[in-house]
């Protein structure tokens, strides 16, 4: 049997939806902020420090940066200048009482604009959105058998019926259908879908990719097959 071929890389481009990059050195309400952007279409990497903020900012490419002024290790108006040397994306700075300063400061560096914190989901949703190249752009509409999955209407139907499918697995199947006849790694996915490096458990892919059968229903697993000890492929039926 030949070995099993990896997929290519894929970009940020072909994200199809917006990425948000947190830093912010209180953890929960990175963790609180991310579970309901998410539920809005969004997709969050949150980090803990500036240092951490620069590395995931060139890694993932995020369409929108949201520092905290109290960000530690690299403060914003450096972690700001930075960036701004690297690529141009939007940043936004989470101010709150007693943060003028560092406000004159980072719009000052090259901050987009000032958002309060504790965040408000309804301010930042319409400045995700907008710095988000996928809004104005029209998405393929992809098709593998019976699974059609329309990327800029975030819509999939099944045999011609809707499916309704939270974010995650819908990037999944996204990445999956991208892919469709050829493995992709279990770290593939880990980077690709869930913005993660190795740490990640693989359990976590695994339950998605059970839910994702269900609700297409692959209850043979012949449209996702398991490549044992490698990860996943997607078939298209003869």
């Amino acid at each position: 049997m030949s070995q099993p071929q990896a997929a290519p890389e894929v970009d940020g481009d072909t994200r199809s939806a917006p990425m948000l990059l947190v830093a912010d050195p209180d953890a929960g309400m990175v963790s609180e902020l991310a579970a309901t952007l998410e539920r809005e279409g969004v997709l969050v990497a949150g980090v803990l420090d500036g240092a951490q903020a620069l590395l995931q900012a060139g890694a993932l490419r995020p369409d929108v940066v949201l520092v905290s002024a109290t960000l530690t290790v690299v403060g914003p108006v450096d972690f700001i200048r930075a960036l701004r040397l690297a690529r141009p994306v939007p940043v936004l700075l989470g101010v709150g009482d007693g943060h003028a300063e560092q406000a004159v400061q980072a719009l000052a560096a090259g901050a987009t604009a000032c958002v309060a914190r504790p965040y408000r989901v309804p301010e930042l949703l319409p400045l995700v959105h907008a710095a988000f190249p996928g809004e104005t752009r029209v998405r393929p509409v992809l098709t593998v058998g019976g699974v059609e999955l329309d990327a800029g209407a975030y819509q999939v139907r099944v045999s011609g019926l809707p499916v309704h499918l939270p974010l995650r697995e819908f990037e999944l199947l996204h990445y999956l259908m991208r892919n469709a006849d050829r493995t992709v790694t279990r770290e593939q996915i880990m980077r690709h879908v869930w913005h993660a490096g190795d740490t990640m458990s693989t359990n976590t892919i695994a339950v998605h990719v059970k839910r994702l059968r269900a609700r297409l229903g692959d209850d043979d697993d012949q449209l996702i097959q398991t490549v044992r000890g490698v990860g996943y492929r997607l078939v298209t039926p003869a």
